[in-house]
């Protein structure tokens, strides 16, 4: 008889949050909330939960302008000690083209958080932000 033995390494999880809003803009009230909300619970500093805020509310915005009708806008936040991620992301109309990153709303993501970068593939558009907390 043999025996496998397999160690496991524990793995902390980073504390993720999904929310799932119907893509208009008089939902983004509710991302700008929640962006808030974790950012506070990481002791962000309030000029860096406002940054982060702002940025969060960019993002939406120029996923909005490429979502499909009826469409829905994901948000995952994932918490770490240190910093906030944040994946905004939505179904696109076809041929959608996020604004270059030399435009204004890209030098706006980069100036408020630590990094930002975007992606889409077939019918769907994502933007991924990035904030760490100042020592």
């Amino acid at each position: 008889m043999s025996q496998l033995t397999v160690h496991v390494e524990p793995v902390i999880e980073d504390d993720v949050v999904l929310l799932t809003v119907p893509a208009d803009v008089g939902y983004l009230g509710v991302l700008r909330t929640a962006t808030a909300g974790l950012a506070a619970r990481l002791h962000f500093a309030l000029d860096e939960i406002e940054d982060l805020r702002i940025a969060v509310d960019e993002a939406c915005a120029m996923l909005l302008a490429v979502a499909s009708r009826g469409a829905e806008l994901e948000c995952r936040f994932s918490v770490t000690d240190d910093a906030l991620s944040v994946e905004v992301a939505v179904n696109t109309v076809r041929g959608a083209r996020l604004p270059a990153e030399s435009s204004f709303a890209w030098k706006v993501l980069t100036a408020l958080t630590t990094a930002a970068s975007a992606t889409v593939e077939g019918d769907r558009a994502s933007i991924r932000l990035l904030t760490r907390r100042s020592p």
